[in-house]
Parts: C-alpha cells; structure tokens; sequence
C-alpha cells in the first residue's frame, strides 16, 4: 500500500524544483572550452566541459528569470585573459540585472599566477578567499627565448627570411636576445595588458590605480592582508560562502550549474517550431589554420584543435545558401597557419557578405598572422580589450642539420633531378636562386595580405603598412588603429549580427554547419554538401610533412610565434 506521507512529499518536492529560488553555479577549475571540438571523438571525450555558448546564454536567460536570485563562481587560474573580459562583462550584466554575483576561489595563484583570475573575481559583489589562501596579484610579463647560440653550438644554422621587422618568429632562431622592434612590441604588448588589468581592479574594488599598481609591486598577498587592503570581502572556506548564500535566499533555495540551467531552459527553443525560423549561424573557427578539415591539431590528447580550410569554407556556404540565416558570427580564436588555407576562408567570408549575409567576426584570446587573415574582410570586427591580434606579416625558413649530422658522425647522401629539388631538404643551405623564390614568395603573401586589409578596413596601403610589419598588437590597440571596429565579446558580436540584419534581439543562433550523428556518419554527396565540412580524426595537417622539414611548426607561415595564453 503506498504511504500517503510518501506521495504529498514526492509531490512537494517536484513543486519546490519549480518554483524554490536558484543560486546558479560555474566552477572554472577545469576551464571553459570555447566551442565543442569539431572532430567526433574529441566531442565525445568534452561533452562533460562547460562551453562558453552556455555560460553567456544561461547567464542571459537568467537576467530575466524571477527564480535566478544569485551566482555563485568558483575561480581558478584556468580561465585567460581575453576569455576573463568576456565573462566579466556576462557577469556585470548579470548585476545589472538586480542579481546577487559572488566568486569564492582556495586561492588566486599559489606561488604566482594569480594575476588573471583575481581580475576575474573582481567583477562580482562578493569576493570570498581561502583563509590560507594568496591574491596572487604580481602583474604581466613576457619571457621569451633565442636559441641562435644554442643553435650554433649543435652545428644547427637557422636560415629564415621575414616581412617585415616586427615579425619576430624568425627571431627566436636567429637572435641572441631582442632586437629593438622586437622589445618596442612585446613591451607595448605587457604594457597595454597591464593597464587593462589594473584599471579593472581599480574600478572594482573603488580604488585608485595608483594604489591597485602599489598592491600589485607588493604581491602576492597573504589572505589578512588582502581583506585589510580591500581587495577581498571575506574569508572563508566554501561552506561558509555557501551557507551565507542560502541564509539570504533561504534553505530551500536549489542550487544548479549555469550549463544545466541553460540546456533545460532552451529546451523548448531547440524543439521544433512551427514555420521557418531565422536564424545567426554561428561557425566556430579554432586553432592553428590548416588545408583540409578541422580537427585535432596534434598527436597528443591536449594538442588542441585545429582549423581546416575545408570544414570553414563548406560551413560558410551552406549558411550562406540557407534562406533562414539572415546573418553569420565568425569566431576566431587562431594563431594562424596556412596562408593558402587562410585565403581560402578569406574568400569564402568575401562570398558570404555578396551573398547578402552580414559577417560579424569575434575574436577570442588570439586572433593573429592568418587569424587576422580569415576575419579581416568581415563587416564588423569585435575583439577584446586583451584580444592577441595582428600579426600581418609572413615568415618562411628552415634549419639546416648539416654541420650537426656530420659532428655526430652520420654520413648523408643525396641525388636529385632539377636545380630546386631539394630546395627545403635541412641538410643544405639555400642557393641563390631558391633565395630568390622564397623572396618571391615573401613579397607576393605580404602585397596580397596588406591590400586586402586595406580594401576591408578601408585604410591607405601606407597607413596599413605602419601597423604591419608583423607586429602583435592588443585588441585595444587594434580597436584604435582601425584594425578592429569595436569592443567586446561573443554576445556583442552576436547582438551586432541581430541588428545588422533586422532579426529580434532573441533570434536563435545555430552553429553552422548543423549535422546530425547520422549525417556525420554518411560520406558527403559533394563538395557543396554540408557534411563535407565534418571534421577528421587524424592529428596533422596536410602540410605536417612539409613543416617538420623546414625546421618549423606545421601551421604554416602566417602563424603567430610562441604561447599567447596570459592567465
């Protein structure tokens, strides 16, 4: 016989899951992956990671949500600087809208590294800290190696050809330390990032920025002392954070992680709707810039994803002849690669505008050499203020081993038919004439590069080619130099693409192309099939071969040297 205490209790506990207040969740522990990766397998092993899609969506629905009373943010040092400005933005929205926000985190860097995710945690009301825990506030800085005489010493001769000064790939192999430009940049770089930072703590925490820089010289800073300079609210472990959020919401108050809120509450959206819905197609471009199809960029399992020519280029067409797309959202987080690739995708963004379709580009962390190749040709550029850009220039060389095979003993034989066969062999230097052609080659990436930077963001070929030259700069900076048009983060770019193409400001967005586990499965009728543009499972681009033997990373030559991640 049921219990009828059973029953009453069953049914009061599913009205309380849909009327009691919600405290939202975000742990950062692990990070935020921008977008599910393009290759299967991948997507199936981060299917368990929060994406950046359902944080700004589920924070967006809950500024409207009566039930939404709080957030509550675990901060880690996962999180980099471009992907903090944009949740620092989602979050100040979220305050905006009456909402109580409040970051806990153990620590903000122990031992260091505590610079990111304290800039972070300011956005909120409250700033929780681990009694034994530091803000690791200690600043910005960039270390950067040569190996030229590393290289001499292994009988290993860099041999490398750049345009112009500012690209500074070339340098890490043929330097012994900066050279001016060299330092002028990376030093405007650290520069530009630092005052981003501090002018955001200082704002936060209402304090001026001569004394946020005075804090930051003195870090890190032990748990008391930063409650007593007023750089965190309180001090507790995470059940006291907790307990102080459901004694001002009250016990019955339910706790749910902002993905989980999000997926539930769009539900209904993605269920079929009567009639024909317009849509933004949203296509995600990430990683290192390859011919080909997208997919993991490496061997290893954290090697990261790459960008294939192929996989962009087929989701711009089929958006581009979807009747119900009325505008598209480029999201490019790439340190560049294949500059043949990087043109291919450059064309088809070129297509897409005559097509009718508005293209809206969103810079990530780092959008540089052939990141800013692909986005430069787009209606309206949005990066953020910490956002990697520029880059404009090219590199191509290659190491010759000679004097190190014949140190070690190993004896190498060769027999070729032309003049150039082995032009990019690493056991010869380069002759006059295939000097010649990598020049060629040089002048005609660098002329093609900078006139269709100059016919997208309509600028002077000369006024391009003062910010040129290679050079790295800020999204901030770039903002001011016309080589980004505005500010901000994927929901920015997101409401631009609504506006520009008339759509409601709650328009649906679809990531292109749009294929179900059963199309991935069946191979592709034609090139202009949508499932032409799934993505492979092997790790290396077409051009990994040719890579490894000019001495250089398999992205290509448009990439942006070094590790461009400020945590």
């Amino acid at each position: 016989m049921v219990d009828p205490g059973t029953v009453v209790n069953v049914i009061k506990q599913a009205r309380d899951r849909r009327t009691a207040p919600l405290i939202l969740e975000l742990d950062l522990t692990e990070g935020i992956v921008e977008t599910a990766p393009a290759d299967p397998i991948s997507a199936i092993m981060s299917m368990r990671r929060t994406s950046l899609r359902d944080v700004l969506d589920g924070l967006r629905r809950a500024r409207t949500d009566s039930r939404v009373r709080a957030l509550v943010v675990k901060v880690s040092g996962g999180v980099n600087l471009a992907l903090a400005q944009e949740l620092r933005e989602a979050v100040q929205a979220f305050r905006d809208a009456g909402k109580l926000a409040v970051a806990w985190a153990e620590t903000f860097g122990e031992g260091g590294r505590g610079t990111v995710p304290f800039y972070l945690a300011t956005a909120f009301d409250k700033v929780y800290l681990q009694p034994t825990g530091e803000v690791g506030l200690t600043g910005v800085a960039l270390e950067e190696p040569f190996f030229a005489g590393a290289l001499e010493k292994a009988g290993v001769q860099p041999r490398f050809a750049k345009r112009y000064e500012y690209k500074t790939m070339a340098n890490t192999f043929m330097e012994r330390a900066y050279t001016p430009e060299h330092e002028e940049s990376s030093q405007r770089l650290v520069t530009s990032i630092g005052e981003q930072i501090t002018a955001g703590i200082a704002a936060a925490r209402d304090l001026p920025v001569e004394r946020v820089r005075e804090l930051t010289d003195r870090g890190p800073l032990l748990a008391d002392e930063a409650l007593e300079e007023g750089l965190v609210d309180h001090l507790g472990y995470r059940d006291e954070v907790y307990a102080a959020l459901r004694e001002e919401f009250g016990e019955a108050a339910q706790l749910r992680y902002v993905a989980r809120y999000n997926r539930t509450q769009g539900l209904a959206r993605r269920l079929p709707q009567p009639g024909r819905q317009d849509v933004v197609a949203l296509i995600n471009g990430q990683g290192p810039i390859r011919l080909g199809r997208s997919g993991r960029g490496g061997p290893l399992p954290n090697s990261g994803p790459a960008m294939g020519s192929d996989t962009v280029c087929a989701a711009f067409r089929a958006a581009a002849r979807d009747d119900r797309v009325k505008a598209i959202v480029f999201r490019v987080n790439s340190p560049g690669g294949s500059a043949v690739a990087s043109d291919a995708i450059w064309r088809e963004v070129v297509l897409a505008r005559r097509a009718g379709k508005p293209v809206i580009v969103s810079m990530g962390n780092v959008a540089a050499s052939g990141g800013y190749y692909v986005a430069m040709a787009a209606d309206t550029i949005v990066a953020q203020p910490a956002t990697i850009t520029g880059s404009i220039g090219v590199v191509v060389g290659k190491a010759v081993v000679s004097d190190l095979l014949d140190r070690i003993g190993i004896g190498l034989g060769s027999v070729a038919d032309g003049e150039h066969a082995r032009m990019f062999s690493a056991t010869k230097d380069f002759s006059d004439s295939e000097w010649e052609r990598i020049n060629a080659a040089l002048d005609r990436i660098y002329d093609g590069f900078t006139a269709k930077v100059a016919e997208g963001r309509e600028l002077s070929r000369d006024r391009v080619h003062e910010l040129a030259r290679g050079r790295v700069w800020t999204g901030a900076d770039a903002c001011e130099r016309g080589l980004v048009d505005e500010l901000g983060g994927l929901d920015t770019a997101l409401d631009l693409a609504r506006k520009r193409s008339g759509l409601p400001a709650d328009a649906p967005v679809r990531a292109y192309p749009h294929t179900s586990p059963l199309e991935r499965l069946r191979p592709p009728e034609s090139s202009e099939d949508r499932t032409a543009a799934t993505a492979r499972l092997d790790g290396w681009g077409s051009l990994g071969g040719l890579a490894a033997r000019l001495g250089l990373p398999s992205a290509g030559p448009l990439t942006l040297p070094g590790s461009w991640e400020i945590r």
